[in-house]
């Protein structure tokens, strides 16, 4: 019988590939993913993220059109648990990004046989299962002088994740937090808070970027 918490994860990836198939059902391919490019160029500007020329980077939940669209001339790991069902979509084709290695897993389930310089989590590390496993194995990912660059919504009430958490209120992320969980999860697994950004504002969740360093 499967927990709680498990029938929450398997909701929120059946929602989540629905919602990719709706929002890019009526996108076309090539000015969406030129969009895309733009929006993860602008981001890495605002942060003052550069990837170095054959550095190693892990994408982790990619989704069909992760940050891997502007990594051309790194060595890229990226993976995401739907990763079969992107593959059907016209956006998303494996072959155009022949320096990039995909894996349909999850994050909790990631085995990396290497360290990398930076690990990469946007908009995924609260659709996963398990979210203390899933922070453990982003910092186990970088060596020991790595980075890390994770992007989550992050609620601005700590009263409404608790009702969040209860009702759920939000189907398609099984979990969540704020800035504080956030920031104490990452401190105690090592890492020392280099910047934080507000990428987009709202009354309930933030998008919430944060670039960290061993």
């Amino acid at each position: 019988m499967r927990s709680k918490k498990t029938s929450q994860w398997h909701l929120a990836q059946w929602l989540e590939i629905r919602w990719w198939k709706h929002y890019l059902s009526n996108k076309e391919v090539t000015p969406y993913l030129a969009d895309k490019r733009a929006y993860w160029q602008r981001l890495c500007q605002v942060l003052g993220v550069t990837f170095k020329p054959k550095s190693t980077v892990l994408d982790a939940g990619c989704g069909p059109a992760g940050l891997f669209l502007i990594l051309e001339e790194q060595d890229v790991i990226a993976f995401d648990p739907l990763l079969n069902q992107y593959k059907k979509l016209a956006h998303f084709e494996v072959d155009n990004h022949p320096n990039v290695r995909f894996q349909n897993i999850s994050i909790e389930n990631f085995k990396p046989n290497t360290t990398f310089d930076w690990v990469c989590c946007l908009n995924a590390i609260n659709h996963v299962e398990d979210w203390a496993k899933g922070m453990d194995i982003l910092s186990q990912a970088a060596h020991p002088n790595g980075q890390l660059l994770l992007g989550v919504d992050v609620h601005n009430h700590s009263w409404l994740k608790w009702i969040f958490r209860l009702l759920p209120g939000d189907a398609l992320h099984p979990h969540q937090h704020d800035r504080q969980d956030y920031l104490k999860a990452l401190e105690d697994r090592g890492w020392a808070i280099k910047k934080e950004h507000t990428w987009k504002k709202g009354f309930i969740f933030d998008y919430w970027l944060v670039v960290c360093d061993r």
